[in-house]
């Protein structure tokens, strides 16, 4: 095995992974694959997108030498942005709600991260607002991932090619919807490509918003952010499925049985509409976006 640069350039190569033991034990009659996007320190796939995003800046223009980088963030793209900024030399400044626990925080500043505080109970939008204030100030970039178009223009680069030149012969592509990026990245790339596979989002039971419901809480960290995101685009989306917190942990919990596969409950919510697909005869050959796994110990 050649050494490399970066750990990064680990991460920009993710497995596919037949879920043979799960099509098995289901008894289904067609062929499910995983793609592995979680082999960061976050356990998600956010860890590449971080350094891809900084990466694709870089290369524009818009993100200039040492330059300072500002989020809205508190959860694992806080904490996959700070760690790509460093190995970058960007310092990296994130815009948090003030109920933020103190381990968090505790974890966020010993990785090297500012945190300016948002006592406003406005949610999403008032941290969006203290980001750019923030970067007005300190002459920083906003990389704002839920709007910022270099999200889903990596997974055009890097998911969607990985998917189709190693995974043929594929009739569906199902994948999770959090900031919106991989759904439609993947979506726009196989459009382009191979435009009769057809493109599955999923998102909570319990908050869908993608598919025109209310939001609300549930229990899949990385799904269902409780609005549409910039970053999503309709378009290439031939249909949305819900599934419920507690299918997405069963499914999750069975795929480490049958496959060995650590898979996190957005795995298991993506891998749980993929069986879906196929039990119902419309898919076959039906590949999941696997973006968190689950840490055992």
């Amino acid at each position: 095995m050649a050494s490399l640069k970066n750990y990064y350039q680990k991460l920009y190569s993710c497995p596919i992974v037949e879920l043979s033991g799960y099509a098995s034990a289901f008894q289904l009659k067609g062929r499910i694959f995983a793609y592995l996007n979680f082999d960061g320190p976050t356990g998600t796939g956010k860890d590449a997108l971080a350094e891809g995003m900084l990466a694709l800046a870089v290369e524009r223009g818009d993100l200039k030498k040492g330059q300072t980088v500002v989020e809205a963030s508190a959860g694992s793209f806080a904490t996959a942005l700070t760690i790509a900024g460093r190995q970058s030399g960007h310092s990296v400044v994130l815009a948090v709600p003030s109920g933020i626990s103190t381990q968090r925080q505790k974890q966020l500043e010993d990785l090297g991260a500012r945190l300016v505080f948002s006592s406003s109970t406005q949610g999403r939008s008032a941290l969006e607002e203290l980001a750019r204030k923030t970067a007005r100030e300190c002459g920083g970039y906003f990389i704002d991932f839920f709007s910022n178009d270099d999200n889903p223009e990596y997974h055009r680069r890097v998911t969607g090619p990985a998917i189709l030149n190693n995974c043929p012969g594929l009739d569906t592509i199902v994948a999770g919807v959090g900031s919106g990026g991989t759904i439609t990245g993947v979506g726009e790339y196989v459009r382009a490509w191979e435009n009769q596979i057809r493109m599955v989002a999923v998102e909570p039971y319990e908050s869908q918003a993608i598919g025109g419901g209310f939001p609300g809480r549930h229990q899949i960290p990385g799904l269902g952010a409780g609005f549409v995101p910039e970053n999503y685009n309709p378009y290439v989306v031939d249909r949305v499925m819900a599934v419920t917190s507690a299918d997405a942990a069963q499914a999750a919990r069975q795929v480490l049985r049958t496959d060995a596969v650590p898979a996190s409950a957005s795995a298991g919510a993506t891998l749980c509409a993929a069986r879906r697909l196929v039990e119902e005869g419309r898919a076959g050959r039906v590949l999941c976006v696997f973006c968190g796994r689950a840490l055992y110990e």
